[in-house]
């Protein structure tokens, strides 16, 4: 009689669970010569829900340095702000955050 010997394998395989989330993305609204200041303000507050100050310290950004980053976020939601500064008329562009 003749006895076969099991042999049992293991294979271990290691695997290492890597999340990386998007990068996010910034809102940027750009100074135009026709706008007037006190719209801007209150568009940002309309989209944004931002405070009066707040809203007022960015339109004065925009206005002083040519650009303020208004928002920064997912890019899904990034491009539904531009669209609603866009829709108000205001010079809205989109940059990704960089690592």
């Amino acid at each position: 009689m003749k006895v076969h010997a099991a042999t049992k394998e293991q294979t271990e395989t290691e695997t290492s669970a890597k999340t990386s989330l998007a990068s996010p993305w910034n809102v940027i609204v750009h100074d135009d010569p026709v706008t007037l200041m006190g719209y801007v303000t209150k568009v940002f507050e309309r989209v944004f829900g931002y405070s009066e100050s707040k809203a007022h310290r960015l339109m004065m950004e925009v206005h002083k340095t040519g650009r303020s980053v208004v928002w920064t976020g997912a890019r899904e939601q990034a491009e539904m702000y531009a669209q609603k500064l866009q829709s108000h008329h205001l010079l809205t562009t989109l940059e990704k955050v960089e690592d």
